[in-house]
C-alpha cells in the first residue's frame, strides 16, 4: 500500500496569494480534491490522506506517508509551473521530482520553469520524499485564466497523477482497464478547450488531454462500465457525441 499525503498550501484564515479574482487556497483545494479522486477511483493499493492543518508536516511523519506533495499557486508577476524539493537530497526524491514534473508539463498548457530546490518548511521537516508545486501565477492574467477552468484544473490534477503513476509504479483498479467517456477528438487545440467549455457550461467536468497526436475532450473515467454508460447517455441527452472506450 503506497500513502500519499497531499497538502493543498494554504487555507481557513490564511487565502494564501491572491489576484484577478482567485484566491490560492480555493485552487489548491480543488487540485488536491480532484486529484485525491483520480487516485483513488482509478488505482489499487493507494492511501490518500489530505490535511489543511498548519501541522501538515507533523501529520504526515505520523501517518508514516510514502511520500508528502505540497500543492501551491505562484504569485510575483511570472507565468508557468515549476517545482521544488529540499537542498541536497537525492534519489528517490530527485527521481519523483523528475517524474511528476514532466508529466504536468505535458499535460497542460504551462511555461516549464524548471525543477528547483528550496528550503521551506514542509520540504524540511518531512520525514518521508516531499515535493513542493507551483501551478501558475495567481496574479498573472494569462495563468488565472487557465486556472479559472475546471479543466485546467483537471488536468493538472492528471498530470500530478501521472507522475506519481510513474514514480510509485501504481497500478489500474481494474485487470480490465478503466473505461472513458470522451465527446470530441481535435488536431487543433483551440476546437477542444471550445467544447470542453461547452461541456463545462452544461454541468460536466471536462478535461482536454492530448494523446495520439489529438487534443481529446474527456468527461469522465470510471472502473465501471454501468457509470460510463450512464454519463455519455446524459452527454449524449445534452446534445453532446459521447463514446466509451476501454484504456488498460
Amino acid at each position: 500500500m503506497v500513502k500519499i499525503f497531499i497538502d493543498p498550501g494554504h487555507g481557513g484564515s490564511d487565502p494564501g496569494a491572491t489576484g484577478n479574482g482567485l484566491q490560492e487556497k480555493t485552487l489548491t483545494l480543488q487540485i488536491a480534491l480532484a486529484l485525491r479522486t483520480i487516485l483513488t477511483n482509478e488505482y489499487e493499493g493507494v492511501t490518500v490522506l489530505l490535511s489543511r492543518t498548519s501541522d501538515r508536516t507533523n501529520a504526515a511523519n505520523n501517518w508514516g506517508a510514502d511520500f508528502f506533495l505540497s500543492i501551491h499557486i505562484n504569485s510575483g508577476g511570472g507565468t508557468g509551473f515549476e517545482s521544488y524539493i529540499y537542498p541536497g537530497v537525492g534519489a528517490p526524491t530527485t527521481t519523483y521530482q523528475s517524474e511528476i514534473h514532466s508529466e504536468v508539463i505535458q499535460a497542460v498548457d504551462f511555461s516549464d520553469r524548471g525543477k528547483k530546490t528550496a528550503n521551506f518548511h514542509v520540504l524540511r521537516e518531512s520525514s518521508m520524499p516531499a515535493l513542493l508545486t507551483e501551478n501558475g501565477f495567481i496574479d498573472t492574467v494569462t495563468d488565472a485564466n487557465k486556472l479559472k477552468t475546471s479543466s485546467f484544473i483537471q488536468s493538472l490534477a492528471r498530470g500530478h497523477a501521472n507522475g506519481l503513476e510513474q514514480s510509485f509504479s501504481l497500478q489500474k483498479t481494474s485487470d480490465s482497464g478503466v473505461y472513458k467517456v470522451q465527446i470530441g477528438a481535435f488536431k487543433v487545440k483551440a476546437n477542444a478547450d471550445n467544447l470542453a467549455s461547452s461541456a463545462e457550461s452544461k454541468g460536466f467536468d471536462a478535461i482536454v488531454l492530448l494523446k495520439d497526436g489529438l487534443y481529446k475532450v474527456q468527461i469522465g473515467a470510471f472502473s465501471s462500465k454501468d457509470n460510463a454508460d450512464a454519463l455519455a447517455a446524459r452527454a449524449e441527452n445534452a446534445g453532446f457525441d459521447a463514446m466509451v472506450f476501454l484504456e488498460s
